[in-house]
């Protein structure tokens, strides 16, 4: 796996520690758990791991030849114990300017690796406990409006016979919008996912978590397409996996040429999925299955769609409503 630069300033105070070799044994087993016991993504380890060296100090990768097998290791002394702690507050305090958000997913990487640690009968206290991440405020998901999402469909469709890239764009849409998938899940996906007859899509989700999903007659037909063109290739978008990087761009233009007034991201148009399905009276549960959450919580968020909607409904049926006065 490739490793991240790290973007942290490396001057002054902001200068992580001198490396604690004798930690290093421990969090190579941490991150040998996540990747194959807890299925952690690729872009989650190498976040846990740029998280780690930011505190800790250098690169936790093993020796080069050396077995990258979990080797056994001996309960924390309580001296150290304390210096973990210690450590995991000075990096807390050098994270002090980023946002509260990234303050918060850095804290969640050091509590994992701590709760792990006791868990495993390493670490007589549970110092997760100990290390508390800043409350970051809860933000709405931003989408599109159904006319937007229109407009948008309407001129993938259009361009779609001019390029390949054209083409591919308009299925990236398609999959994002028609069928709530995520960037990284519709980047990776593969033609044998695809179920035309029953008009489904096996997707791969955080954790290595399966779900089935129904698509859309325009993403099935796209997707038919493409496979009669695709030859050899395995990956709706050719040889190998798309670089998500790669799907931002394409969305991020289709946006443009669409007219959109606000930047268009991939992201969003998940949003906008699961906001015009919860607004037709879609289930929540069923919203939570589809967009494959974890907690009917994730999914929560996009009731505040709904409000307007309520307010109307309030007005329209409630005997102190306006509509109902005679």
């Amino acid at each position: 796996m490739k490793k991240l630069r790290s973007k942290f300033p490396k001057t002054g105070e902001n200068r992580p520690p001198e490396t604690p070799f004798w930690l290093h044994p421990y969090i190579r087993n941490y991150l040998y758990f996540m990747q194959f016991v807890e299925s952690a993504s690729e872009l989650t380890l190498r976040s846990y791991k740029v998280d780690l060296e930011q505190a800790f100090g250098s690169f936790f990768e093993a020796p080069e030849g050396s077995s990258k097998v979990p080797q056994k290791l001996p309960p924390f002394p309580p001296e150290r114990e304390q210096g973990l702690l210690e450590l995991a507050r000075a990096a807390q305090r050098r994270w002090g300017e980023l946002s509260p958000a990234s303050r918060n997913r850095k804290a969640a990487t050091l509590k994992s690796l701590m709760g792990w640690l006791h868990r495993e009968g390493l670490m007589d206290r549970d110092l997760a406990a100990l290390v508390h991440g800043p409350k970051v405020p809860t933000r709405l998901p931003k989408h599109l409006s159904v006319d937007e999402a229109i407009a948008l469909l309407r001129a993938c469709e259009r361009s779609q016979l001019e390029s390949r890239e054209a083409f591919s764009t308009f299925i990236m849409v398609a999959l994002l919008y028609g069928g709530g998938l995520r960037v990284s899940e519709a980047c990776q996906l593969k033609f044998q996912d695809i179920d035309v007859s029953q008009r489904t899509c096996r997707v791969q989700g955080k954790g290595a978590k399966e779900r089935v999903i129904a698509l859309p007659d325009l993403a099935l037909k796209a997707l038919e397409k493409a496979k009669a063109e695709a030859g050899s290739a395995a990956y709706v978008f050719g040889e190998k996996n798309l670089s998500p990087r790669t799907a931002y761009e394409w969305v991020r233009k289709a946006g443009v040429a669409a007219g959109l007034l606000r930047p268009l991201h991939p992201h969003a148009l998940r949003h906008s999925y699961a906001t015009h399905l919860l607004r037709s009276g879609a289930n929540l549960r069923v919203l939570q299955a589809l967009l494959g959450h974890a907690s009917l919580q994730a999914t929560s968020r996009y009731t505040h769609v709904g409000l307007d909607q309520l307010a109307r409904t309030l007005e329209s049926h409630h005997p102190f409503g306006e509509d109902t006065k005679d």
